[in-house]
């Protein structure tokens, strides 16, 4: 049997007054038409619980039905919040996740260190961060950080030192 609103409505007064039988076939009308209206709008996998969560709603808020008024309209606004509710659930969910997916590690030191030293050298001049990065972190020489850079050995010496003093600094205070 398909409970028509009228039957729906006379069950639902029926159980606010106290008849366990009535609520029960309410109960059993009510999760065959959320089915049926939760069908075209989420994976027939999610069915079972967000009908499960909407009837435990129905339930909390049956106190509050007004008689008076149709109950598919109430019960369908139930619903609807209910699959508001199920929708943002699931955002949240996948938000999370491509988030912790796009996020490095934090247990990644190597990851933070070099992120943390890229955004250090592009406070400093750039030839200084040039030099430091060939001589300190690749490890060439001064007379091959010269030949690539194009400055005399002594400037690199000099860049060198001015911006670890700069790069010391800069730490220090932060």
């Amino acid at each position: 049997m398909i409970a028509n609103e009228e039957t729906m409505q006379i069950l639902m007064i029926k159980a606010q007054g106290g008849d366990k039988q009535c609520y029960s076939s309410l109960l059993a009308e009510c999760e065959k038409w959320l089915r049926r209206y939760y069908a075209r709008k989420i994976n027939p996998a999610a069915i079972d619980d967000l009908v499960q969560e909407t009837l435990i709603s129905l339930h909390r808020k049956r106190a509050s039905y007004d008689p008076t008024k149709a109950f598919l309209p109430w019960l369908a606004a139930i619903g609807r919040y209910r699959w508001i509710d199920s929708l943002r659930k699931i955002y949240r969910h996948e938000h999370d996740q491509l988030y912790e997916e796009m996020v490095a590690d934090p247990q990644d030191g190597d990851v933070t260190a070099k992120v943390s030293l890229e955004r250090l050298l592009g406070m400093i001049p750039e030839k200084q961060a040039e030099v430091i990065s060939l001589v300190k972190i690749e490890g060439l020489s001064i007379h091959e950080a010269a030949a690539m850079t194009g400055q005399s050995e002594s400037l690199v010496k000099v860049n060198i030192h001015r911006g670890l003093k700069k790069l010391s600094s800069m730490v220090e205070t932060e």
